[in-house]
């Protein structure tokens, strides 16, 4: 990882972390659904709302909205969670403040 941030410091860009345990395989990068389970030898899979992943291509996918969102927001990287008034961690409102 040191490695990763040396040469990204070098090209001016920066290297995200996303949870070792981030499903990014199993969401839906269309819809967000979470899929409870799927073996390791599953390489496609169709979601409910009708849209057909690669596998490798719906986690690079994922992976890119977490990373995103923590740059723009500074949001945790789990877009599937919600947060108390049940929007998305990537598609929060800026919340105004009572005075």
């Amino acid at each position: 990882r040191s490695m990763l941030e040396y040469k990204a410091r070098w090209y001016g860009r920066e290297v995200i972390a996303v949870d070792r345990w981030f499903p990014s395989s199993r969401l839906c990068s269309a819809c967000n659904t979470l899929r409870d389970t799927m073996p390791l030898n599953v390489r496609t899979w169709t979601c409910d709302c009708g849209v057909t992943h690669d596998r490798d291509v719906n986690a690079a996918n994922n992976l890119l909205a977490a990373g995103l969102a923590v740059t723009v927001c500074g949001a945790g990287a789990r877009p599937q969670r919600s947060t108390p008034d049940g929007q998305s961690a990537t598609k929060q409102k800026a919340s105004r403040r009572e005075p």
